[in-house]
Parts: C-alpha cells; structure tokens; sequence
C-alpha cells in the first residue's frame, strides 16, 4: 500500500490550479466563459478545491454518470451517487471537467454524454488528480495533477476528509461487523 499525504496532494492541486488559471487566461481568442464539473464523487470533491482556487463566478456543477456508464449492467447502480446538478447553461461554455482518477477512460465518456444531453459546450477540458496507466479508451487528460504508472489490480481512493489518495491492492472481501463478532443477522 502506498499513501500520499495531504501535503503531497496538495502540491498536486496547487499544480492543477496554476495550469488551470493559465489555460482559463490564455484563451487565445476563445472568449467562451469557463465553468466547472465535477463527477462525483471524488471529482467532485477535486473540482470544489479547484473552484475555490480560481475564484470562478458559476458554482460548481456536480455530474452522476451512473446511468451514462456503458458497463451499468456489469458494475450496477451505487445507489450513494445523487442527481446529477449543473446550475447554468453548457451551451457556448468552456467546461473544465474535473475527476479524482482517469483509469479506463470510460467514467470520462460517460461524463461527456451526459454534458451533452445538457447542451453543446464550446470546448472541455478535463483535470484529472491522477492519471494511471490502465486506458480502455483513447481519452487522456489535459491537466494533470499526477500520473501513475499501476498493475490493472491496483486501487486507488482519495480520502476527501484530508484530500490524501491510499494506492491498494484489492482487499479480500472484509467481514462485516456481524460477522466479525458472531452476531446473527436478522
């Protein structure tokens, strides 16, 4: 298991940050306004650090791709994904699309779907915390907090409590506390 600390990631948002406020001044002629989305969960979590950062005037959308994902009848529904909510219009905008892990790429296309179900953005730009090696789909980030070469059976979560990111092999099925303690269940 490898950690990386609040402190570590935290260099890696602040990196995000600069990227994304020269990216966001450097227009080079696209004068579209920028707003930001999360996809929650974890990107939403990224996306409210970033937001704050860049003092950006629309709040931060927050994005549930749950029904968009193209293998919904292999993983299912998690039911702790809420709505989906984007307070203003996509249609004209530069959406900076923030997610805490690009792995296969498909979470990605799936978020792209569904932003267009909204409307039609001038352009999008996706942030990523980490970018891990594992791509089923040719999608890459453009911002870049950190990225990782890992085994397909590596984990990685963020701890959004203290913004640190645990890399894991997969756990063995943990009992639950029933279990652990010889309680019957109902």
């Amino acid at each position: 298991m490898t950690r990386y600390n609040t402190e570590q990631v935290g260099s890696w948002l602040q990196d995000m940050q600069q990227s994304l406020q020269h990216l966001i001044t450097d227009t080079s002629g696209d004068d579209s306004p920028v707003a930001m989305i999360g996809i929650k969960t974890g990107g939403v979590d990224v996306g409210k650090h970033l937001h704050k950062s860049l003092d950006l005037h629309e709040p931060l959308g927050e994005l549930n791709i749950s029904f968009y994902r193209d293998d919904f009848s292999t993983v299912g529904l998690h039911p702790v994904v809420g709505p989906s909510q984007v307070p203003f219009s996509i249609d004209g905008r530069h959406i900076i699309l923030v997610d805490d892990v690009l792995s296969t790429g498909r979470t990605v296309r799936a978020a792209m779907n569904e932003i267009f179900d909204y409307g039609r953005p001038s352009r999008i730009t996706l942030a990523v915390l980490i970018q891990r090696t594992g791509h089923e789909l040719p999608i890459r980030a453009d911002i870049i907090g950190q990225a990782i070469d890992l085994s397909d059976n590596m984990h990685v979560s963020l701890d959004p409590s203290d913004m640190s990111i645990t890399v894991s092999e997969p756990n063995r099925r943990e009992p639950d506390r029933r279990e652990a303690t010889g309680e019957q269940g109902l």
